[in-house]
């Protein structure tokens, strides 16, 4: 028969282990966190956060390039010192002292950026284009690179997971032709190298550029709970996702497949892979990520610009410039005009972009693959982020965008295209006439149109539409053929001037 125990042997228990499982949880908690290693980039122009565990009440000091920072542990033992700010260079030597002492090397000061999305994000420079002779011509000391480790959790993480598969993972890495194949999937994210490696060759500044993404996964996934709370639509997926991990109830897991780990719920990788990068100071962000939400565009106008501001609210570095890539083209052309949630989930990014401030998007619709959803021309779309940053962030007279819809007005049976970011003037990109535009009248039953270039304006028209109410650029799910350019060389985002609110 099982004795129970009395309550005050039970007291007594509790009394006598609870300094031992606070022992356990600081050992857990490093003394300084791993973010903060040898060859790591620091944020320049900024007080830089940096913090670690140790024994409450204890203080510890960090110090680099002359200039010191003092901080006591709270009560939970975690410390944290605002050192700064530097102006951009290096190397340097860090030292935090207190309880223990840490020297790290080779210290950079300059612009840290995040690298999110899912499997085009992820996507490893070894899968891309020229894939050999780019990473061996990957020798940019001046360039760090930090992947964070893939990692589900229910409760916003202090840490990093442990990856034994990629133990270079949770640690920088100085960009050489051998550390950037260090990947899951190819190696560092294509799209983050190449954007980094032309911000820091435009700007001659340290880049430190930390990958966290994961293929597949959907935006709710990678917004807080407290934000998602606030959306009617994700608030009972969190109030239940948080009572099944609530403190004593994961164990009710057990073989229950609908509670296994599984990175498209909601929370769960903002939780596992930002929450421990918070409140490390950045210069922004850049986000390719949308396919796993092509199903829900409407709801992903409100989503986007929800988990950006939240991230914002988070970082605690102010608006951060988030650049967003638009979906590529996929799938088969249609032979004719139809609807498209692809062509949705584009406008809710260009609308994101439009709308949250300090953002843009960089359009790849035209360097998209019909057969593979991942296409390998990421050189383009770092390229295409990185104009977005030297023109909004770093004030430098660069044309960033394509010809974007500015208005319509209607004469006789054509419909007249007005538009911004000119670039020089409008062009039809390739040998053929300019093409992608289709028109409607009041049916909403769109024909392919003609569509000509008439100074800065584009004139669409079609014999089988009289009177003409509406036009839609691009607006398929792999619009190949659309091909109107500015003179800067950059696409036409797609667009439809009959938009609902």
């Amino acid at each position: 028969m099982t004795r129970r125990c009395p309550f005050a042997l039970t007291v007594l228990l509790a009394l006598l282990l609870s300094p031992v499982l606070f022992a356990q949880e600081q050992a857990a908690k490093p003394f300084l966190h791993p973010l903060f290693a040898s060859d790591m980039v620091l944020q320049r122009d900024v007080q830089d956060p940096i913090w670690g565990w140790t024994d409450p009440g204890k203080q510890v000091t960090v110090s680099m390039n002359g200039k010191t920072a003092t901080a006591t542990a709270d009560k939970d033992g975690k410390w944290l010192a605002r050192i700064g700010p530097f102006e951009a260079g290096g190397p340097y030597e860090l030292t935090v002292s207190g309880p223990r002492q840490v020297k790290l090397e080779n210290v950079l000061v300059g612009d840290v950026w995040i690298c999110s999305g899912q499997s085009n994000m992820e996507f490893g420079i070894g899968n891309g284009l020229n894939a050999q002779r780019e990473i061996q011509d990957a020798n940019h000391p001046q360039i760090r690179l930090f992947t964070v480790p893939k990692h589900i959790a229910y409760h916003p993480q202090s840490g990093f997971a442990n990856n034994a598969k990629q133990p270079d993972e949770a640690r920088w890495l100085v960009c050489t032709p051998e550390n950037i194949k260090v990947g899951d999937w190819g190696g560092f994210s294509a799209v983050g190298y190449f954007f980094g490696r032309d911000l820091q060759e435009k700007l001659h500044i340290p880049i430190g550029l930390i990958h966290t993404s994961w293929g597949g996964t959907l935006a709710e996934a990678w917004t807080s709970a407290q934000a998602l709370d606030e959306m009617p639509d994700f608030k009972g997926a969190v109030e239940k996702l948080q009572a099944e991990h609530a403190p004593g109830q994961e164990h009710a897991a057990g073989n229950d497949k609908s509670k296994r780990p599984n990175p498209n719920q909601v929370t769960v990788l903002y939780d596992g892979m930002i929450a421990p990068l918070e409140p490390l100071a950045i210069k922004g962000a850049i986000w390719y990520q949308g396919e796993s939400n092509a199903g829900r565009p409407m709801q992903y106008r409100r989503l986007l610009p929800t988990m950006i501001n939240d991230w914002r609210s988070h970082f605690g570095v102010g608006p951060f410039p988030f650049f967003i890539v638009q979906l590529a083209s996929w799938q088969p052309e249609d032979a004719q005009p139809k609807e498209s949630q692809w062509a949705e989930l584009r406008e809710a990014q260009a609308l994101t972009a439009q709308t949250v401030g300090h953002s843009a998007i960089a359009v790849a619709t035209d360097i998209g693959d019909a057969k593979d959803i991942h296409p390998k021309n990421k050189q383009e779309v770092g390229r295409r982020l990185a104009l977005d940053a030297l023109a909004l962030v770093y004030g430098q007279n660069v044309e960033y965008s394509g010809p974007t819809y500015a208005g319509m007005e209607t004469k006789g049976n054509s419909i007249v295209l007005h538009f911004d970011h000119l670039g020089g003037g409008l062009e039809a990109r390739g040998d053929g006439p300019l093409s992608g535009f289709a028109i409607a009248g009041a049916d909403k039953k769109f024909v392919w149109a003609d569509a000509k270039i008439e100074g800065n304006t584009v004139v669409v028209s079609s014999p089988q539409v009289e009177h003409p109410t509406a036009v839609r650029y691009a607006w398929a799910n792999n619009p190949a053929n659309a091909n109107l350019f500015n003179k800067a060389g950059l696409p036409a985002p797609p667009f439809r001037t009959d938009m609902p609110k």
